[in-house]
């Protein structure tokens, strides 16, 4: 049967039929009824695999580890898929727990109370940070670098959190097995200072790395590390590089070295442990490591390495040393009732005379020094005020850092004898004049009776000896005189605001009064009568310079008459030329008073010139007994050191008022007793139950001398010998008086 083909007129064929199989061409010699092309094995381009156990186990083995990567690596990104949205769903829950970030705003540093002295060099520092804030370009340029370089050395280049300083931080305490070290930023630091607490919790570190990310928002990098340098705690009550710098090397942050500055940069990892005022070799161990870390990260040379750890820092003060601390307290204590609230920082501009001050702070150690062992005396102050009433030196204790206790102005203490000026002044007042004679002889006054220093009386005597030899028996007649009240009311004009006790035994200085007061009171004499405005403060400022309180020095109104001035300077000059103060002359117009309380407990001289009115006090806080210390002693000779060097380069000059004697004064020696009157034999109680419980004498008889009259009736009293009374002789006063 052949194959029928038809061409079309196109010249191409096709099958006549279509239903008969299809015969294919032969290759070989053999016909081939498959519909595809082949080739035989000799025909390919590369030989076939050989198939065996072995390739077949191979890529078994493959496709396991194909496999097991795959999954690893499947569930490592679906377990990370989760993390994100787990950490956060943390993130967004404790977020949600704080405010909006739109309230969010850097919190008031704490106010600071910059003190300063007159010339305006710096006296100390008050207030929660202990420092006044300052921009990081005055400061020295090592203590941001030694903080950035041990603290956060990345810091200039994450973003508030730094992932690759957290992670090296986990990595470490996981080796060590316990925390070593932390991940925190310096700006995650700020964050958690300024807004959160110190808590340790997954909530806390959350909201201070959502605060911190807000600061880098909000602020540069330099404005960041300058609030955390001026806000963080740096140990001993110092928050701020400056308080720092003052507390342990007693300059500005400005002028601080490079040794110091890795020194503060090393307190921030433990301020309690690395304090140089605790333990000085463990703060330059600790800055050797900040050192190198400044080296390391090329900040610093080799040189300047081995030049700074040559220098390590010696052990600060246990505390804010000086005596111009006790001058910060007392401001605080007057701050308050002149402008409020503190609320921000402020200046005070004070009184105070740098040099004085110190003058003062030495003079008043050099005495206990040199004598506190062998007198029993342990402790002292001292005062200085000028003609105006402005305090020029203020020291309230030997060491402020051993005790903050301020003796100048808080401590009261019975005065003794430098009490005795008000008395002598309200007899003045009411005719009484230096001249006036009187008994010194042992006196009674009912059953009390005062006595002399060591017994001596010196017979007739006038008030100006009277007063420069401190008798006490002339001193008990003058307030039976005038009446206590009367020297209760001179003593208030004059300055005295502490309350005294209306008894003839105010005297000889019973009732307590403090230092400052005391001498406040004194500088009428000085000035020539006029009240004097006691004040530390000047000026209180703002920073930006606003006047917030001005002490005014307005016309101080008289208080005493020029004569009575005149009268009472020259009696209490002769305490210094030839009285109880003679230790104290120092060849200047001076004039004062010794006082000495009972069992030698406190020894007093408040002395003064027309330039200045000084007080000095020793004795002990416990109120022990000294070795016999007086007034003349070491009160007077602490007062002469002080006075001679503030009195140094100026001129000479008189003290107010001119007073002349009508004749010469005789002069005066202790008599024998059986001249001026023996005592009745009775033994003596404890004079200080006797004083306190005093009674008070009823008025009388008005008494008159050739100088004047007094304004008060007085109160008999024996002087001289003690004399018996019949029953007829004895009156309704005998009975009061227990006669």
């Amino acid at each position: 049967m052949r194959r029928k083909r038809s061409e079309d007129k196109s010249g191409g064929t096709h099958l006549a039929n279509r239903g008969r199989p299809r015969i294919e061409p032969e290759f070989d010699g053999a016909p081939r009824r498959s519909r595809g092309v082949s080739v035989n094995e000799d025909d390919r381009a590369a030989p076939p695999r050989k198939s065996g156990r072995k390739s077949s186990k191979a890529r078994a083995a493959r496709g396991r580890r194909r496999t097991g990567l795959g999954r690893l690596f499947y569930w490592m990104f679906v377990l990370s898929i989760w993390g994100v949205i787990g950490v956060a769903g943390i993130v967004g829950y404790f977020g949600a727990k704080m405010p909006s970030a739109n309230t969010w705003a850097i919190p008031d540093r704490a106010p600071n109370v910059k003190i300063v002295a007159a010339d305006g060099s710096l006296l100390a520092n008050r207030g929660v940070t202990g420092g006044e804030a300052m921009g990081l370009r005055d400061m020295s340029p090592y203590i941001p670098q030694a903080v950035v370089a041990i603290e956060d050395r990345r810091f200039y280049s994450h973003f508030g959190f730094d992932p690759v300083g957290f992670a090296r931080a986990m990595t470490r305490n996981v080796i060590a097995g316990k925390m070593v070290q932390g991940g925190s930023t310096l700006t995650q630091q700020l964050a958690k200072n300024l807004f959160l607490s110190p808590d340790r919790t997954l909530e806390r570190k959350v909201q201070e790395v959502l605060l911190a990310l807000w600061l880098e928002h909000k602020y540069s990098k330099d404005q960041i590390l300058e609030m955390y340098l001026n806000r963080v705690y740096f140990g001993s009550g110092a928050y701020g590089v400056e308080a720092a710098s003052r507390r342990y090397f007693g300059k500005s942050a400005r002028d601080v070295s490079l040794t110091e500055a890795a020194t503060i940069a090393a307190v921030l990892k433990a301020p309690s442990y690395y304090s140089p005022a605790k333990d000085a070799n463990a703060a330059n161990k600790r800055a050797k490591l900040v050192l190198n870390a400044m080296r390391d990260q090329g900040m610093i040379g080799d040189k300047e390495l081995s030049s700074a750890e040559a220098r390590p820092v010696t052990k600060a003060a246990a505390y804010w040393n000086g005596s111009e601390q006790f001058v910060a307290d007392r401001i605080m204590t007057e701050l308050k009732p002149l402008i409020g609230d503190i609320e921000s920082d402020v200046i005070v501009d004070t009184t105070i005379d740098a040099d004085l001050q110190a003058i003062a702070e030495k003079a008043v150690e050099r005495q206990v020094d040199k004598n506190g062992a062998k007198l029993s005396v342990s402790q002292g102050a001292m005062v200085s005020i000028d003609t105006t009433g402005a305090v020029k030196a203020y020291v309230g204790g030997v060491n402020y850092a051993a005790s903050q206790y301020d003796r100048a102005g808080t401590a009261e203490r019975q005065p003794g004898s430098t009490f005795k000026p008000f008395v002598y002044l309200a007899a003045i007042e009411m005719g009484r004049t230096p001249d006036s004679m009187r008994n010194d002889a042992p006196i009674r006054i009912g059953k009390w009776k005062p006595e002399n220093y060591e017994g001596k009386y010196y017979g007739q005597v006038s008030l100006t000896t009277a007063l420069s030899k401190s008798l006490n028996s002339v001193a008990a007649q003058l307030v039976m005189e005038t009446g206590p009240e009367a020297v209760i009311e001179t003593a208030a004009r004059l300055g005295i605001k502490s309350p005294l006790e209306s008894n003839l035994a105010l005297s000889l200085g019973t009732s307590d009064v403090n230092l400052l007061e005391l001498t406040g009171a004194y500088s009428v004499f000085s000035n020539g009568g006029n009240h004097a405005n006691i004040h530390l403060i000047k000026r209180v400022t703002d920073l930006d310079g606003k006047v917030l309180y001005e002490n005014r020095q307005d016309d101080a109104p008289r208080v005493v008459s020029p004569e009575a001035v005149a009268m009472m300077n020259y009696m209490l000059q002769r305490t210094l030329s030839e009285g109880t103060a003679k230790k104290a002359d120092f060849g200047w117009p001076a004039a004062g008073k010794t006082g000495t309380s009972q069992s030698f407990r406190d020894a007093w001289f408040i002395g003064y010139t027309s330039q200045l009115t000084t007080g000095v006090w020793f004795g002990n806080d416990d109120n022990t007994p000294t070795k016999k210390v007086t007034g003349g002693s070491l009160p007077a000779l602490a007062w002469k050191e002080f006075m001679t060097a503030a009195h140094e380069g100026l001129a000479v000059a008189e003290l107010p008022g001119r007073w002349k004697p009508s004749a010469p004064e005789p002069e005066s020696a202790p008599i024998p007793m059986a001249e001026v009157g023996q005592s009745d034999g009775v033994e003596q109680p404890d004079p200080v139950a006797e004083l306190i419980d005093a009674p008070e004498m009823p008025a009388l008889k008005p008494s008159k001398e050739s100088t004047g009259s007094t304004r008060h009736p007085v109160p008999s009293a024996d002087v001289g010998p003690a004399r018996k009374k019949t029953s007829s002789q004895r009156t309704v006063l005998d009975v009061i008086l227990g006669q």
